[in-house]
């Protein structure tokens, strides 16, 4: 397009044609930059501690695709006899309440004492552009670095209950890779505390003190859940709040009925900061871990998980099914709008909707 200011009008004006936009993606490139494994191959390498393999692995988990997720079920199917020989712990607790800070310290405490630790955050997205920072990794300084680690945000996208089977499945994978240790980092407090107590061994709550009230933001069934609870921050002029903070949830704790594991939950300050405390933090989770395994809790627990799964996935199945059986896809729309017209009940609809569902299976 030519400059209108070069026109005769404007004489003594010139303006030169500016250079054509250069394409970003390379002409020339044609061959695909990722090489594609099949499921043997992936499974050989994650055995071999192969991270990059393994990456692509997970990525394969959290894909929605169908052909990715029969790729993905082949894979830890295969990599299954190699897993269950780590120890699982889940990390949650307010926002700000210094977790990513903490896993830093927690990681790079273990990694010195020669384990592996993989870290699986859940990463909260956006409810308007579904989009999601993923920034664990720039919170955990220390530990992306190391060798020995594994870091691996994933993003809520707004189903929680499918991040958390993906994360489930993902303590697969990382296991058979040679890692000892799993941390799952929660989204915060609420809802994701459930999912992620029924995959861990040890779930542990860090509290911040110096806040006002430190019960009034703790739901009852989180500390119920609770193991262990740490005070975080306990370092400069806040140890003594620190120290009563750790006095109210000790109190709190004996109004709760006891835990099937007959573990008493032990409370602890330290500083995540300044890494004040971690050693004994972890010499608790080794002492409940010795605990569990002696009066046979530990393995009780890893079976009801197994089939609280497989229920988990069999319901997900048949939702899935269910939302993308044609008739109930044709239906689906025309059935909502006459229960928004109050045409008919919200109760009847779905009757009709699951007859319909019936129905067209059985003529399959």
């Amino acid at each position: 397009m030519e400059h209108p200011e070069n026109d005769d009008l404007y004489r003594g004006l010139k303006v030169n044609k500016g250079v054509a936009d250069v394409p970003t993606v390379n002409p020339y490139l044609k061959k695909k930059l990722r090489r594609e494994y099949t499921p043997s191959e992936f499974v050989e390498g994650i055995l071999k501690g192969n991270i990059t393999i393994l990456s692509q692995a997970v990525t394969l988990v959290e894909s929605a695709k169908y052909e990715h997720q029969q790729i993905a079920q082949e894979i830890i199917e295969k990599c299954l006899p190699h897993a269950g020989k780590s120890v699982r712990i889940g990390i949650t607790g307010v926002p700000g309440a210094g977790k990513s800070t903490s896993i830093d310290a927690f990681g790079m405490h273990l990694i010195k004492e020669g384990r592996k630790l993989a870290v699986l955050a859940i990463d909260p997205s956006s409810e308007r552009s579904k989009g999601s920072i993923l920034g664990d990794k720039t919170r955990m300084e220390a530990l992306s670095r190391e060798k020995n680690a594994f870091i691996r945000p994933s993003p809520s996208a707004g189903s929680l209950g499918g991040v958390a089977r993906k994360t489930r499945e993902t303590i697969v994978l990382c296991e058979a890779a040679g890692f000892n240790t799993v941390f799952v980092e929660t989204v915060g407090v609420g809802q994701s505390e459930t999912a992620v107590h029924s995959m861990v061994d040890f779930f542990l709550l860090i509290q911040l003190a110096g806040t006002g009230d430190e019960l009034q933001g703790i739901k009852r069934g989180i500390m119920e859940m609770a193991d262990g609870i740490i005070i975080n921050k306990a370092d400069g002029d806040n140890i003594d709040k620190a120290k009563l903070a750790a006095a109210q949830f000790k109190n709190a704790l004996h109004l709760f009925p006891p835990a099937d594991s007959g573990w008493f939950p032990k409370v602890l300050t330290y500083s995540g900061y300044y890494n004040l405390g971690i050693k004994e933090i972890w010499d608790m989770v080794g002492e409940y871990m010795e605990f569990t395994k002696k009066n046979g809790y530990f393995d009780y627990k890893r079976n009801e998980q197994a089939k609280y799964w497989m229920y988990e996935s069999i319901n997900d199945t048949l939702r899935e099914t269910f939302y993308h059986n044609p008739a109930v896809e044709s239906m689906l729309s025309s059935t909502e709008q006459q229960v928004l017209k109050n045409e008919i009940s919200s109760f009847v609809a779905a009757k009709r909707m699951m007859d319909l569902f019936l129905e067209n299976l059985s003529k399959k």
